[in-house]
């Protein structure tokens, strides 16, 4: 199944993603408009998603493996989510916001 995937400069510095890495990774830093749910807990935690009616909604991880298997699934119960190409590697590397829980942010 192809995944849709959208690059990090398609999408805006403050736009809503999904991000489902672990809870380490996102306390490491995240982008500023990021909703938190890790990849197993996704089944349960369907009413958390933003309404994608508007827009596509880009979801990431680190490097795009994680949430490639997000998107697949997402698709087929009928969200419109796109990966987010490279994940927040590829978000660090284009210069764009991270924001941290505490300390100085980056992505581990």
């Amino acid at each position: 199944m192809n995944v849709p995937q959208v690059s990090v400069t398609e999408v805006p510095d403050d736009a809503v993603v999904l991000d489902v890495r672990e809870q380490d990774e996102w306390d490491a830093g995240h982008a500023p408009g990021a909703i938190h749910i890790p990849l197993g807990e996704l089944p349960a935690r369907l009413d958390e998603l933003p309404d994608t009616d508007a827009s596509t909604l880009a979801v990431a991880c680190r490097g795009g493996g994680r949430s490639s298997r997000a998107v697949a699934w997402l698709t087929q119960q009928g969200f419109d989510v796109a990966n987010l190409d490279g994940g927040m590697k590829a978000w660090q590397g284009a210069g764009k916001q991270l924001v941290a829980d505490s300390g100085s942010p980056s992505v581990k």
